[in-house]
Protein backbone atom coordinates (compact mmCIF):
# COMPACT_ATOMS: atom_id res chain seq x y z
CA UNK A 1 0.00 0.00 0.00
CA UNK A 2 1.36 3.38 -1.00
CA UNK A 3 1.80 5.70 1.96
CA UNK A 4 0.31 9.20 1.47
CA UNK A 5 2.72 12.11 1.38
CA UNK A 6 3.08 14.13 4.56
CA UNK A 7 2.21 17.83 4.53
CA UNK A 8 5.91 18.76 4.64
CA UNK A 9 6.61 16.56 1.63
CA UNK A 10 3.70 18.09 -0.28
CA UNK A 11 4.92 21.57 0.60
CA UNK A 12 8.40 20.72 -0.64
CA UNK A 13 7.06 19.34 -3.93
CA UNK A 14 4.94 22.45 -4.55
CA UNK A 15 7.83 24.75 -3.72
CA UNK A 16 10.23 22.72 -5.88
CA UNK A 17 7.98 22.75 -8.96
CA UNK A 18 7.21 26.45 -8.49
CA UNK A 19 10.88 27.31 -8.19
CA UNK A 20 11.78 25.28 -11.30
CA UNK A 21 8.94 26.86 -13.28
CA UNK A 22 10.08 30.37 -12.34
CA UNK A 23 13.68 29.48 -13.16
CA UNK A 24 12.60 28.14 -16.57
CA UNK A 25 10.70 31.34 -17.32
CA UNK A 26 13.70 33.45 -16.33
CA UNK A 27 15.78 31.46 -18.83
CA UNK A 28 13.24 31.38 -21.67
CA UNK A 29 11.74 34.88 -21.60
CA UNK A 30 14.95 36.70 -22.66
CA UNK A 31 15.28 34.30 -25.60
CA UNK A 32 11.68 34.95 -26.60
CA UNK A 33 12.35 38.67 -26.45
CA UNK A 34 15.45 38.32 -28.64
CA UNK A 35 13.53 36.20 -31.14
CA UNK A 36 10.74 38.79 -31.26
CA UNK A 37 13.24 41.60 -31.74
CA UNK A 38 14.88 39.75 -34.63
CA UNK A 39 11.52 39.54 -36.42
CA UNK A 40 10.30 43.09 -35.73
CA UNK A 41 10.65 46.28 -37.74
CA UNK A 42 13.20 48.94 -36.88
CA UNK A 43 10.48 51.46 -36.01
CA UNK A 44 8.82 49.09 -33.54
CA UNK A 45 12.15 48.31 -31.87
CA UNK A 46 13.13 51.96 -31.56
CA UNK A 47 9.70 52.75 -30.08
CA UNK A 48 10.15 50.03 -27.44
CA UNK A 49 7.00 48.16 -28.47
CA UNK A 50 8.60 44.72 -28.76
CA UNK A 51 8.29 42.41 -25.76
CA UNK A 52 7.53 38.71 -26.28
CA UNK A 53 5.84 38.91 -29.68
CA UNK A 54 7.09 40.37 -33.00
CA UNK A 55 5.69 43.78 -33.95
CA UNK A 56 5.43 44.67 -37.66
CA UNK A 57 6.76 41.25 -38.66
CA UNK A 58 9.90 41.47 -40.81
CA UNK A 59 12.54 39.03 -42.09
CA UNK A 60 14.95 41.78 -43.07
CA UNK A 61 17.46 41.08 -40.31
CA UNK A 62 17.76 37.41 -41.27
CA UNK A 63 17.82 38.35 -44.94
CA UNK A 64 20.72 40.70 -44.37
CA UNK A 65 22.69 38.10 -42.40
CA UNK A 66 21.93 35.05 -44.52
CA UNK A 67 21.88 36.31 -48.12
CA UNK A 68 25.50 37.41 -48.29
CA UNK A 69 27.98 35.19 -50.11
CA UNK A 70 30.48 35.73 -47.31
CA UNK A 71 27.97 34.37 -44.82
CA UNK A 72 27.61 31.11 -46.75
CA UNK A 73 31.37 30.77 -47.15
CA UNK A 74 32.00 31.39 -43.45
CA UNK A 75 29.31 28.86 -42.57
CA UNK A 76 31.14 26.29 -44.68
CA UNK A 77 34.39 27.12 -42.88
CA UNK A 78 32.71 26.64 -39.51
CA UNK A 79 31.20 23.31 -40.56
CA UNK A 80 34.61 22.16 -41.77
CA UNK A 81 36.18 23.35 -38.55
CA UNK A 82 33.64 21.51 -36.38
CA UNK A 83 33.96 18.24 -38.30
CA UNK A 84 37.74 18.30 -38.36
CA UNK A 85 38.30 19.88 -34.95
CA UNK A 86 35.88 17.68 -33.02
CA UNK A 87 37.31 14.54 -34.63
CA UNK A 88 40.83 15.52 -33.60
CA UNK A 89 39.68 16.61 -30.13
CA UNK A 90 37.91 13.34 -29.40
CA UNK A 91 40.70 11.15 -30.75
CA UNK A 92 43.41 12.89 -28.72
CA UNK A 93 41.19 13.19 -25.64
CA UNK A 94 40.46 9.46 -25.53
CA UNK A 95 44.05 8.46 -26.28
CA UNK A 96 45.32 10.78 -23.53
CA UNK A 97 42.69 10.02 -20.90
CA UNK A 98 42.96 6.24 -21.16
CA UNK A 99 46.58 5.84 -19.97
CA UNK A 100 46.16 8.62 -17.39
CA UNK A 101 43.21 6.74 -15.90
CA UNK A 102 45.46 3.83 -14.97
CA UNK A 103 47.04 3.39 -11.57
CA UNK A 104 50.61 4.54 -10.97
CA UNK A 105 51.71 0.90 -10.85
CA UNK A 106 50.53 0.41 -14.45
CA UNK A 107 51.95 3.68 -15.83
CA UNK A 108 55.24 4.97 -14.49
CA UNK A 109 55.33 8.69 -13.71
CA UNK A 110 51.57 8.87 -14.17
CA UNK A 111 51.25 11.63 -11.56
CA UNK A 112 53.94 13.68 -13.30
CA UNK A 113 52.20 13.34 -16.66
CA UNK A 114 48.87 14.32 -15.12
CA UNK A 115 50.31 17.45 -13.48
CA UNK A 116 52.01 18.37 -16.74
CA UNK A 117 48.65 18.49 -18.49
CA UNK A 118 47.01 20.34 -15.59
CA UNK A 119 49.82 22.92 -15.67
CA UNK A 120 49.12 23.65 -19.34
CA UNK A 121 45.47 24.23 -18.47
CA UNK A 122 46.31 26.76 -15.78
CA UNK A 123 49.19 28.57 -17.50
CA UNK A 124 49.78 29.39 -21.15
CA UNK A 125 52.51 31.12 -23.11
CA UNK A 126 50.23 33.98 -24.07
CA UNK A 127 48.83 35.37 -27.29
CA UNK A 128 52.06 36.55 -28.93
CA UNK A 129 54.03 33.27 -28.50
CA UNK A 130 50.99 31.33 -29.73
CA UNK A 131 50.74 33.52 -32.81
CA UNK A 132 54.47 33.19 -33.51
CA UNK A 133 54.23 29.39 -33.32
CA UNK A 134 51.29 29.30 -35.72
CA UNK A 135 53.09 31.68 -38.09
CA UNK A 136 56.39 29.77 -38.00
CA UNK A 137 54.55 26.54 -38.75
CA UNK A 138 53.04 28.25 -41.84
CA UNK A 139 49.49 27.62 -40.61
CA UNK A 140 48.19 31.18 -40.97
CA UNK A 141 45.16 31.55 -43.22
CA UNK A 142 44.45 27.81 -43.12
CA UNK A 143 41.86 25.67 -41.38
CA UNK A 144 44.64 24.09 -39.31
CA UNK A 145 45.23 27.38 -37.49
CA UNK A 146 41.69 27.06 -36.12
CA UNK A 147 41.99 23.39 -35.21
CA UNK A 148 45.49 22.52 -34.02
CA UNK A 149 46.06 25.15 -31.26
CA UNK A 150 43.17 23.66 -29.29
CA UNK A 151 43.56 20.07 -30.43
CA UNK A 152 43.76 18.69 -26.87
CA UNK A 153 41.33 20.39 -24.44
CA UNK A 154 42.65 19.48 -21.00
CA UNK A 155 39.34 20.03 -19.22
CA UNK A 156 37.74 17.40 -21.47
CA UNK A 157 40.65 15.04 -20.76
CA UNK A 158 40.03 15.38 -17.01
CA UNK A 159 36.33 14.61 -17.45
CA UNK A 160 37.10 11.60 -19.60
CA UNK A 161 39.81 10.10 -17.39
CA UNK A 162 37.57 10.47 -14.33
CA UNK A 163 34.88 8.56 -16.18
CA UNK A 164 37.35 5.86 -17.21
CA UNK A 165 38.50 5.53 -13.60
CA UNK A 166 34.90 5.06 -12.52
CA UNK A 167 34.49 1.94 -14.68
CA UNK A 168 34.96 -1.43 -12.91
CA UNK A 169 38.59 -2.58 -13.09
CA UNK A 170 37.41 -6.16 -13.44
CA UNK A 171 36.32 -5.46 -17.02
CA UNK A 172 39.83 -4.54 -18.14
CA UNK A 173 41.41 -7.30 -16.08
CA UNK A 174 39.17 -9.95 -17.60
CA UNK A 175 39.98 -8.65 -21.08
CA UNK A 176 43.71 -8.88 -20.38
CA UNK A 177 43.28 -12.44 -19.04
CA UNK A 178 41.55 -13.37 -22.31
CA UNK A 179 44.55 -12.07 -24.24
CA UNK A 180 43.35 -8.61 -25.25
CA UNK A 181 45.85 -5.76 -25.39
CA UNK A 182 45.32 -2.14 -24.45
CA UNK A 183 44.07 -1.19 -27.92
CA UNK A 184 41.47 -3.96 -28.00
CA UNK A 185 40.40 -3.20 -24.43
CA UNK A 186 40.04 0.50 -25.21
CA UNK A 187 38.07 0.21 -28.46
CA UNK A 188 35.96 -2.86 -27.65
CA UNK A 189 35.21 -2.42 -23.94
CA UNK A 190 36.06 1.02 -22.56
CA UNK A 191 34.70 3.20 -25.37
CA UNK A 192 31.34 1.37 -25.76
CA UNK A 193 30.79 1.71 -22.01
CA UNK A 194 31.81 5.38 -22.05
CA UNK A 195 29.28 6.68 -24.57
CA UNK A 196 27.58 9.03 -22.04
CA UNK A 197 30.90 10.71 -21.25
CA UNK A 198 31.97 10.75 -24.90
CA UNK A 199 28.66 12.33 -25.94
CA UNK A 200 29.04 15.00 -23.24
CA UNK A 201 32.61 15.86 -24.22
CA UNK A 202 31.63 15.84 -27.90
CA UNK A 203 28.91 18.39 -27.21
CA UNK A 204 31.41 20.58 -25.37
CA UNK A 205 33.82 20.36 -28.33
CA UNK A 206 31.10 21.18 -30.87
CA UNK A 207 29.94 24.25 -28.96
CA UNK A 208 33.53 25.39 -28.41
CA UNK A 209 34.49 25.18 -32.09
CA UNK A 210 31.23 26.68 -33.34
CA UNK A 211 31.20 29.68 -30.99
CA UNK A 212 34.94 30.49 -30.92
CA UNK A 213 35.64 33.64 -32.93
CA UNK A 214 38.89 35.16 -31.65
CA UNK A 215 41.29 32.71 -33.35
CA UNK A 216 39.66 33.45 -36.69
CA UNK A 217 40.41 37.14 -36.30
CA UNK A 218 44.08 36.75 -35.36
CA UNK A 219 45.07 33.77 -37.51
CA UNK A 220 43.19 34.63 -40.73
CA UNK A 221 44.62 37.39 -42.92
CA UNK A 222 41.86 37.03 -45.53
CA UNK A 223 38.27 37.57 -44.28
CA UNK A 224 37.17 34.93 -46.80
CA UNK A 225 38.65 32.32 -44.46
CA UNK A 226 36.77 33.55 -41.38
CA UNK A 227 34.60 30.99 -39.57
CA UNK A 228 31.00 32.01 -39.01
CA UNK A 229 31.53 33.32 -35.47
CA UNK A 230 34.41 35.56 -36.57
CA UNK A 231 32.48 36.78 -39.62
CA UNK A 232 29.43 37.68 -37.53
CA UNK A 233 31.60 39.42 -34.94
CA UNK A 234 33.19 41.55 -37.66
CA UNK A 235 30.11 42.35 -39.74
CA UNK A 236 27.37 42.38 -37.12
CA UNK A 237 28.84 43.15 -33.71
CA UNK A 238 31.30 45.80 -34.87
CA UNK A 239 29.06 46.76 -37.80
CA UNK A 240 32.10 46.95 -40.09
CA UNK A 241 30.58 47.77 -43.49
CA UNK A 242 33.90 48.07 -45.35
CA UNK A 243 33.48 44.59 -46.84
CA UNK A 244 29.93 45.28 -48.05
CA UNK A 245 30.06 46.33 -51.69
CA UNK A 246 26.54 45.39 -52.83
CA UNK A 247 24.38 48.58 -52.92
CA UNK A 248 21.22 46.57 -52.20
CA UNK A 249 22.79 45.15 -49.04
CA UNK A 250 23.84 48.63 -47.91
CA UNK A 251 20.29 49.85 -48.49
CA UNK A 252 18.88 46.92 -46.53
CA UNK A 253 21.32 47.58 -43.69
CA UNK A 254 20.19 51.21 -43.49
CA UNK A 255 16.62 50.00 -42.92
CA UNK A 256 17.57 47.75 -40.00
CA UNK A 257 17.92 48.31 -36.30
CA UNK A 258 21.16 47.21 -34.68
CA UNK A 259 19.27 45.23 -32.03
CA UNK A 260 17.36 43.18 -34.61
CA UNK A 261 20.57 42.26 -36.41
CA UNK A 262 22.25 41.23 -33.15
CA UNK A 263 19.23 39.13 -32.21
CA UNK A 264 19.26 37.42 -35.61
CA UNK A 265 22.94 36.67 -35.13
CA UNK A 266 22.30 34.99 -31.79
CA UNK A 267 19.58 32.73 -33.13
CA UNK A 268 21.49 31.77 -36.26
CA UNK A 269 24.39 30.84 -34.03
CA UNK A 270 22.12 28.77 -31.79
CA UNK A 271 20.49 26.72 -34.54
CA UNK A 272 23.31 24.17 -35.14
CA UNK A 273 23.72 23.46 -31.42
CA UNK A 274 19.95 23.14 -31.01
CA UNK A 275 19.93 20.61 -33.86
CA UNK A 276 22.73 18.53 -32.33
CA UNK A 277 21.67 18.62 -28.68
CA UNK A 278 18.52 16.42 -28.97
CA UNK A 279 20.63 13.54 -30.28
CA UNK A 280 23.06 13.81 -27.34
CA UNK A 281 20.61 14.84 -24.62
CA UNK A 282 19.94 11.33 -23.32
CA UNK A 283 23.66 10.89 -22.64
CA UNK A 284 24.33 14.38 -21.34
CA UNK A 285 23.19 14.20 -17.72
CA UNK A 286 24.59 10.73 -17.05
CA UNK A 287 27.89 11.75 -18.62
CA UNK A 288 28.16 14.84 -16.44
CA UNK A 289 27.49 12.95 -13.20
CA UNK A 290 29.34 9.72 -13.86
CA UNK A 291 32.43 11.61 -14.95
CA UNK A 292 32.70 13.22 -11.52
CA UNK A 293 32.82 10.11 -9.34
CA UNK A 294 36.56 10.22 -8.74
CA UNK A 295 39.22 12.87 -8.78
Amino acid sequence: MVQPYSWSRKLFVVFNYTFLAVLSLISILPLLNLFSVSLSSAAAIEAGKVTLWPVDFSWKAYKFVAEKHEFLVSTGVSVQRVLLGVSINMLLTVLTAYPLSKEAASLKFRTGYAWFFVFTMLFSGGLIPSYMIVRNLHLLDSIWALVLPGALPIFNVILMLNFFRGLPKELSESAFIDGAGHWQTLWRIIIPLSMPSIATVTLFAIVSHWNEWFNGLIYMDDPVHYPLASYLQTIIVRMDMSTISDPSMLLLLSQLNDRSVRAAQIFLGMVPVLCVYPFLQRYFMSGMTLGSIKE
